[in-house]
């Protein structure tokens, strides 16, 4: 099979680039730089002169942050999204979504592949979920929500938790038994790889085998890097919520980004469990449970 991957050099694009070669597949590899085995395409713009025969497209290029200029989300995920469906328009899309398309102001508890919301606290997740719409609006397409993907590679998410330790002490939101299904990178790439073989249109949630509670998982990554000695402590997602609204506000008067965000707040602080039957019985998945017993590893290469 030969599929082409875009965003190819990232995180989710990358592994799933290596998880379709490691299956014998041929793989075009879209990137917005210049490079060995790399087909240079940025997707605000135009596409290269000659688009390779593929018997399918991954899109997982995105402009993912808390914050920023909404015209840049729009730009690379929207419009990206949108030529990246034109430019394969005879070919089965498969498109990386993500679970902040659900609506932010409610915990998601089983939730199945619900229509996205039509509000937003950012211009990431605004942008995401007009994505997923124009990824679906494709004849042949199927849009894969992820929540908190993780693993060998991961420079965002287990990262930007572990940056939070202050003077001994690990801060997060919410509490610890807050249940979330986080989505380990490599069942994110069999995903897409069963969804290029599928024909299985519309959305898709994924995510690990079962729920876990976000003290569990905070716990074991901080022992998984050595850092025993590091204790949590929680911040109750009300009041995360309004010193969040407090640093927005700071930042648009001072112009740099927030140390904390609603977004941010929204996604950690709430139960963010997702409905796994079309991926298992759909798409054939069977996923593996949440496991950080690497994480030091990741961290310490830099991954």
């Amino acid at each position: 099979m030969r599929i082409a991957v875009t965003g190819a050099t990232g995180f989710i694009g990358g592994a799933v680039a290596s998880a379709a070669e490691a299956q014998g597949w041929e793989v075009v590899r879209f990137a917005r730089r210049h490079g060995p085995g790399l087909t240079y395409w940025d997707l605000t713009g135009l596409p290269p002169a000659r688009l390779p025969a593929v018997d399918a497209v991954v899109h997982a290029a995105a402009h993912v942050a808390d914050w920023g200029a909404s015209s840049l989300f729009h730009r690379a995920n929207v419009l990206g999204t949108r030529a990246v469906a034109e430019a394969f328009a005879g070919t089965r899309l498969v498109h990386i979504s993500s679970s902040s398309v659900y609506p932010w102001w409610e915990a998601c508890v089983n939730r199945a592949e619900d229509e996205v919301a039509t509000r937003h606290l950012n211009a990431y997740g605004h942008s995401k979920a007009l994505a997923d719409v124009e990824a679906r609006r494709h004849g042949n397409a199927v849009a894969l929500r992820p929540h908190g993907v993780y693993g060998p590679g991961d420079r965002t998410l287990l990262p930007r938790l572990i940056s939070n330790i202050r003077r001994g002490h690990l801060l997060s939101v919410g509490h610890a038994q807050v249940k979330h299904q986080l989505t380990h990178v490599d069942n994110l790439a069999q995903a897409v790889l069963a969804s290029c073989r599928s024909e299985i249109r519309g959305a898709v949630n994924v995510g690990d085998a079962e729920p876990v509670e976000l003290g569990g998982v905070l716990r074991q990554v901080l022992d998984a890097s050595g850092l025993e000695s590091i204790n949590i402590r929680y911040l109750p997602e009300p009041a995360a919520m309004a010193l969040a609204g407090i640093s927005e506000a700071v930042s648009r008067v001072g112009g740099r980004n927030p140390r904390l965000t609603r977004y941010a707040v929204s996604q950690l602080g709430r139960e963010r469990t997702y409905c796994l039957e079309r991926l298992r019985y759909e798409l054939g998945i069977e996923p593996i449970s949440t496991t950080v017993s690497d994480a030091g590893k990741w961290f310490k290469h830099g991954a």
